[in-house]
């Protein structure tokens, strides 16, 4: 299991504790208690440290290459999983997968953003970025399950949209926003999970739903960090100084309402333990399922717009006392915006 750089003090010690008991046994001597102090110190460390993880930690941790993708979490938590591919206009783009699956007998459709295992698969699903086939085979994906009253699940996980040439010329923009009404008005319950990184439009056009849930260590941004980064400081490397201004982490996202649930982590990620994982976020998914299914699409539509009007908090100057946002003075001099608008609406008077 690969490490990360912040991982290091206690890797190290668990390495000193697998040497011990191997020189324990080799040799016959005994260091049960120095190996017992040494795991209490460890468990100690790993407290600490996956307790009070930082933003940009959770960054790396949502970005390991180790870490579950789609086709993991679908393998695990679904039964009679069939892919289904293509778009119908142009290509098949697998940095989207999705298809007809069984969730505990109850038929759904699922989708998915899919990463790479390693360079080879990486470069085929263009590092989990899809182009505008890759949105609009989730969208008839998406319609079918409307067609035929199937839940909707949906697993999140992409730096954002391919940012190339040939995604542009396809229609890059137009897939992502047409995804977003779509969804919008799908009279079927829709749960999406954010399992690693939820960046930009790429993530949001798949994030449309009744419930959005989030991994412990995942992210959601409006923009990957990386992106904000080359933007503030013209060096993308700031990208860990970024991550700590953006508030991306699960729980800033559960205060602010736009997530509604924080799926616990295995201890040091969602690598380190696939099939526990994997059921956590079944019973979540089959939670959220039992509140949604009972709704009639007029509901689950009404219950989609509520939760997205609600997201962003703002305060006009109404709400502010006097002291903060100042008296108005009633001989004030209007602004010249005030005055052209009074014209405006004295010649609409009769």
């Amino acid at each position: 299991m690969s490490e990360l750089p912040f991982e290091k003090p206690i890797n190290d010690l668990r390495q000193k504790i697998k040497e011990l008991k191997s020189l324990s046994v080799g040799k016959g001597i005994d260091f049960s208690e120095e190996i017992a102090r040494l795991e209490e110190r460890c468990k100690q460390l790993e407290d600490e440290l996956y307790n009070e993880l930082t933003a940009a930690q959770k960054m790396h941790l949502a970005r390991h290459h180790q870490r579950p993708t789609s086709l993991d979490f679908i393998g695990a938590i679904f039964t009679d999983f069939m892919e289904l591919h293509g778009d119908r206009l142009f290509a098949d783009d697998l940095a989207v997968v999705g298809g007809l699956a069984k969730l505990n007998g109850l038929p759904v459709t699922v989708i998915g953003h899919q990463r790479g295992k390693d360079t080879r698969d990486n470069i085929a699903r263009f590092f989990g970025s899809p182009h505008p086939e890759g949105f609009r085979k989730a969208l008839r994906l998406m319609q079918q399950a409307n067609k035929f009253k199937r839940p909707i699940i949906t697993f999140i996980d992409t730096k954002g949209a391919y940012p190339g040439n040939t995604a542009e010329e396809r229609g890059q923009s137009e897939a992502i926003a047409r995804n977003l009404r779509e969804m919008a008005g799908f009279g079927v319950p829709i749960v999406c999970v954010v399992i690693g990184e939820g960046g930009s439009g790429g993530a949001l056009a798949l994030g449309v739903g009744n419930r959005v849930l989030m991994l412990e260590n995942a992210i959601y941004s409006a923009i990957s960090p990386n992106g904000a980064a080359s933007i503030l400081w013209k060096d993308a490397s700031r990208a860990d100084q970024a991550a700590e201004a953006m508030k991306i982490t699960a729980k800033d996202l559960l205060e602010f309402g736009i997530i509604e649930e924080i799926i616990k982590e295995p201890k040091g990620g969602a690598h380190r333990d696939l099939e526990r994982q994997a059921e956590d976020i079944k019973d979540a998914l089959v939670r959220h399922l039992k509140e949604l299914l009972p709704m009639s699409p007029g509901q689950l539509i009404e219950d989609r717009y509520d939760k997205f009007r609600k997201v962003g908090y703002f305060a006009t100057t109404a709400d502010l006392p006097d002291a903060d946002r100042g008296a108005e003075r009633e001989d004030a001099e209007p602004t010249a915006a005030a005055r052209e608008r009074d014209q405006e609406t004295a010649q609409l008077l009769p």
